[in-house]
This record gives structure tokens, C-alpha cells and sequence, in this order.
């Protein structure tokens, strides 16, 4: 492990060694936005050390978001990183020793804001989860859960990118029309009873491909800046009867939370996994016992071997009752990315396959990361079935979850705040962390 001036940066299970780096946009009392990264309990403030010549790319680090650094060449943004870390290393004393440099250039965590880390063009949010999508099909389809389309490309729909929000922002419930009663009638219009969180995985583009140009897989890798935590808050009720035959649409676009640290795909390097074994997939829903083979610009020998990301995954509810006595968030989930179905580079792969022009900045969510295990369902949709795989019921048969205060919930109340966490972990304990996704439900 690489060691750092800043010392709490070198502790064990710290989330932002330096090995770590992430990415993030944030500002002070007194000054506008600008791009910096973490390490330990620190931000270094980019724009400051390329203005002193201590990093290149100095119009690039300068602007109020990271899409100028998102749109470098993966050489220039590993040259980039590589001299980050040099500044930041126990053996230079270009930052480390001047201490006027230091006072401008690094800042504690707790003095300062977080914004959105780019400007998202576009948001588009997959479905690549195969247990999230049999167990939603299960709901309402228990003879043929999953649809023959799945195994063979990633679904996804075009979302809202005026609406994603940075991690903390209050998340307002939505308005909207809602299904008629099962004995018939009209629908009504008023807020949704059934607010849901989606844990999800954030990928954003970084240089993109001209209008006509799809990106091969074996360079969809090379197309990836990094990774977030995102949450894709849903209204079931107002998706439940809207969403026939178009898909996502008012039940969706009114609020997508993402985390403020951009973790580098170069971060993640160590915790590569290979893409799931399809053959392997202990789900007897599947209509084919062998699985499809992939048509070929969706397969290759990498993507089999290093695709996945081994990425831990949780999700915490605190309601304001348990604010109010101050107890600890309660966990509902604990999954992992690397049981995907479809890997990040396949969906961006997919995305662009059409020739559909990818820019630097969008943003891809992964859909529901959930795993075969009920502790590990990632929405609460899922988390409250009582159905699972082999015995699936009615999506109307659910349970209450059980906080440890007495409470219980089958969709959201007003005051509950959700929080993702996420962090790789290699056999020595060393962790890359993601920091955390917030939001309040008001």
C-alpha cells in the first residue's frame, strides 16, 4: 500500500486511502464550485495545484464540473491520477512541505458542500439484475417471470437527467395519478403510498463515440470514467399504472440520488471479478435450462474474465422517530454488484450499439442490485415479497419490515431517510469506498 503525508489516509480500513482517489465537485463559504479528490478525512482542491503547476490539464481541472476531465484519453486521465498520487505520496515534498500551498489546496471534509459531479446530458437506467427481474416478474407473472428478451440484451429506458440530485438532497413525494381500486372505477390523483428506493450502481461515460459509431466491447472499458452509488427512487403505485406499454415515466423522473465521490474505474482495478456464470444461475424460473449464448458484440474473452466488479453493497433506513432518540440507522440489505447479470461494459456496449452517441458525463444506472438471497434484495418491492424463485406468489402477498424500534413499513413514510454505503474490501482488509447516498423522504 502506497503511503501518504495525510496520516489517517494510512490507517487500516479507511475508505479513501490513497490508492483510492475519488473524484468530487464541492465548494466552501466562500468559493464557487471546483473539482477536487478525497483522501482520508481531506479534499485537495485540484483547480489550486493545476493553477501552481503542479498538475497538467489546467482548463480542464479548472472547470466547475468533471466533464472536461471526463472527456480526457484514458493515458491522459491515468497520467493524471498517477501525478495526483505522486503529490500525494510520502517521498514528495512539492505539496507536503509548503505549507501556504497546503492551507489553499486541502480542506477538511466536515467545511465544505457537495454538487453534482457533472453535468449529465443523459440518464439512462438498466435492469441488469436477473434475480430483481424474476422476482418482479414472479409478482405479476408467476408462470413466465422473466420476458425472452432478457438473457439476450440489457433493458434498459431513457431517464431524467434534470432531476438527478447529489447525495443529502430532501426527496419530495411525487404526485400522481394512481390505479383505479380492483373492483374498477377510475384512477385518482394524489401522492404516491407506495415510495420506494432502488439501490443501484452509477456509472459515468467518460470520452464518448461520434453519432453512428457503436463502441466495440473490448473498449467499453476505456469509455468508463467511474462509478457511484445511486439511488432511483420509485413510485410503485403511479409505475404500477402508468407504465403499460411504454414503460418508466412520471413514477420515475421525479428524483435520482447519487453519491458525491466518482470512484476511477483505474481505482477499481484490484477488485475486477469475472462476469457471473451464467450456466451457474440457481434460479429454476428460467424458461431454458442452458442459458443463450451471447450474440457476439455483447461477448468477449475480457468482459468473461474481468466485467464484473466486486463491489459490497448496503442499504440503511433511519425513520425520524429513531432520529429523535438517536439510534443507529437499521440495515435492510446487503448485496454485492458482482451478481449482476450484465456487466457495465455491456450495457454501455448495448447502449451504443445502434450508433447512439454516448458524451462525456452521462450517466448509466445499473437497476436494482439484488442477489439471490432475501437480505439481499434491493428495493423494498422485493425486500417485502413473500414470495422467492421457487415458490412465487401475488405481488399483492407481502410482509411488513421490522425496524428493531418497533416499527414496521411495507413502502416509505414521510421523515424516513435512506443511505447506501458501498466499498470493495481485498483479502488484507484494505478497502476502496464509495462514501455514502442520502435522502430524506419530506
Amino acid at each position: 500500500m502506497t503511503v501518504t503525508w495525510i496520516e489517517e489516509a494510512n490507517e487500516k480500513g479507511t475508505e479513501f486511502p490513497i490508492d483510492n482517489l475519488p473524484y468530487c465537485v464541492f465548494s466552501t463559504n466562500d468559493q464557487s464550485q471546483r473539482i477536487g479528490v478525497r483522501i482520508g478525512d481531506s479534499l485537495v482542491d485540484l483547480k489550486r495545484l493545476a493553477s501552481g503547476k503542479l498538475l497538467p490539464f489546467h482548463a480542464e481541472l479548472s472547470q466547475p464540473v468533471l466533464n472536461g476531465v471526463m472527456s480526457l484519453s484514458k493515458s491522459d486521465r491515468v497520467q493524471l491520477r498517477n501525478q495526483i498520487e505522486g503529490l500525494l505520496e510520502d517521498k514528495s515534498g512539492k505539496l507536503r512541505d509548503n505549507n501556504e500551498l497546503r492551507a489553499e489546496a486541502v480542506s477538511c471534509i466536515s467545511e465544505v458542500y457537495f454538487h453534482l459531479p457533472a453535468m449529465i446530458g443523459d440518464y439512462t437506467d438498466f435492469y441488469a439484475s436477473i434475480y430483481h427481474a424474476t422476482n418482479v416478474g414472479a409478482m405479476f407473472r408467476p408462470e413466465n417471470p422473466l420476458l425472452p428478451n432478457y438473457q439476450h440484451l440489457p433493458v434498459g429506458y431513457h431517464g431524467r437527467a434534470s432531476s438527478v440530485v447529489i447525495s443529502g438532497s430532501r426527496i419530495i413525494r411525487p404526485n400522481g395519478q394512481l390505479s383505479p381500486p380492483d373492483g374498477g372505477g377510475n384512477p385518482t390523483f394524489g401522492p404516491s403510498q407506495r415510495l420506494d428506493y432502488e439501490l443501484e450502481l452509477g456509472a459515468f461515460v467518460a470520452m464518448g463515440n461520434h453519432l453512428g459509431e457503436p463502441i466495440p466491447i473490448d473498449e467499453a472499458e476505456d469509455h468508463l470514467f467511474g462509478f457511484c452509488l445511486l439511488n432511483d427512487w420509485s413510485a410503485r403505485d403511479i409505475q404500477k399504472w402508468e407504465y403499460q406499454p411504454l414503460g418508466p415515466f412520471l413514477g420515475k423522473s421525479f428524483a435520482t440520488s447519487v453519491s458525491p465521490y466518482v470512484v476511477t474505474a483505474e481505482a477499481m482495478e484490484s477488485f475486477r471479478a469475472a462476469a457471473i456464470d451464467r450456466s451457474e444461475i440457481p434460479i429454476p424460473l428460467l424458461q431454458q435450462s442452458t442459458p443463450p449464448d451471447l450474440l457476439p458484440y455483447l461477448d468477449s474473452e475480457a468482459n468473461r474474465a474481468g466485467g464484473g466488479l466486486d463491489i459490497r453493497m448496503e442499504v440503511f433506513v433511519q425513520s425520524s422517530r429513531m432520529r429523535e432518540k438517536d439510534l443507529p440507522p437499521f440495515k435492510i440489505s446487503d448485496g454485492n454488484f458482482k451478481e449482476m447479470y450484465w456487466t457495465v461494459a455491456q450495457m454501455l456496449t448495448h447502449h451504443a450499439s445502434n450508433g447512439c452517441n454516448m458524451r462525456p458525463g452521462d450517466l448509466l444506472g445499473s437497476g436494482t442490485v439484488s442477489g439471490f438471497e432475501k437480505t439481499s434484495r434491493g428495493c423494498l418491492l422485493e425486500r417485502n415479497w413473500q414470495g422467492d424463485f421457487e415458490q412465487p406468489v401475488s405481488g399483492s402477498n407481502r410482509i411488513l419490515l421490522e425496524f428493531p424500534n418497533g416499527e414496521s413499513r411495507d413502502f416509505l413514510e414521510h421523515g424516513d431517510e435512506i443511505i447506501f454505503r458501498g466499498f470493495a474490501e481485498n483479502d488484507d482488509g484494505q478497502q476502496i469506498g464509495f462514501g455514502e447516498c442520502r435522502g430524506v423522504v419530506s
